[in-house]
């Protein structure tokens, strides 16, 4: 049965690729992108994009409302997109601090407030997958302000599939490890080089890869699992 699914930053990296899995599901999705044109292949395909930045309510309120109308309410939501703000914690400026936890944390509750309501409407259960990261679990210098923000995916997301666990909707986390994207092509070599020596499988991560455990959280295969917390990372953060 064909779902109706909306993927935040989906023009690209680990959403794109999300996106791509659901269409090949033939599920009806929806995706928000920001700061360029929409994917041409996605749309070719059957997506629909939605501009949206989700740090603005009233967007994010009206990407739904896009979604439901052309796909039914969304049954199945993504919340991926993500930035970050490098800096070392003394060096770090107040805003920069404050506009990822906005983007990656606040953000994601708007989202996952208004898809309840969509799910409740539905009223035949729904997935909830929030993108976290390996350095939630295990830490990174320079990244004090990324750290907290998807560390706090997790309190959230646990907390939530325990308040709505019992309406059918489970609520599940991802936590990839350094993949093949633009955020990672913008790390300096030598620190791709440094956190790849740590990986034990000894390399970078593809977006297919993650893609594959946010489709399958969303699946009935899944339909017993929630409040996970799932790394795809090579085994960068076993043991957290």
């Amino acid at each position: 049965m064909s779902r109706s699914v909306l993927v935040t930053g989906g023009n690209r990296g680990i959403g794109y690729a999300a996106v791509r899995a659901f269409l090949q599901r033939d599920d009806h999705v929806a995706f928000t992108h920001r700061t360029e044109s929409a994917s041409f292949d996605l749309v070719h395909d059957g997506a629909l994009p939605l501009y949206c930045d989700i740090t603005e309510p009233e967007q994010v309120e009206s990407a739904f409302k896009e979604a439901e109308a052309e796909n039914g309410p969304v049954e199945v939501l993504v919340a991926n997109a993500g930035i970050t703000r490098d800096s070392l914690l003394l060096r770090m400026a107040e805003e920069d601090f404050a506009a990822v936890l906005e983007t990656n944390l606040t953000a994601s509750y708007r989202l996952a407030k208004r898809a309840v309501h969509s799910m409740l409407k539905a009223k035949r259960g729904g997935r909830i997958i929030l993108v976290s990261s390996a350095v939630a679990l295990r830490g990174e210098a320079g990244q004090t302000n990324y750290a907290a923000s998807k560390a706090g995916l997790i309190g959230f997301g646990r907390s939530l599939a325990r308040e709505i666990g019992s309406r059918g909707i489970t609520v599940n986390i991802v936590a990839p490890g350094l993949t093949d994207t633009a955020m990672a092509a913008a790390l300096p070599e030598e620190r791709v080089e440094k956190i790849v020596g740590d990986v034990p499988l000894g390399r970078i991560g593809n977006p297919e890869e993650i893609a594959s455990a946010i489709a399958f959280l969303a699946s009935e295969e899944a339909s017993y699992i929630t409040g996970a917390v799932l790394p795809v990372d090579g085994g960068i953060s076993m043991g957290h």
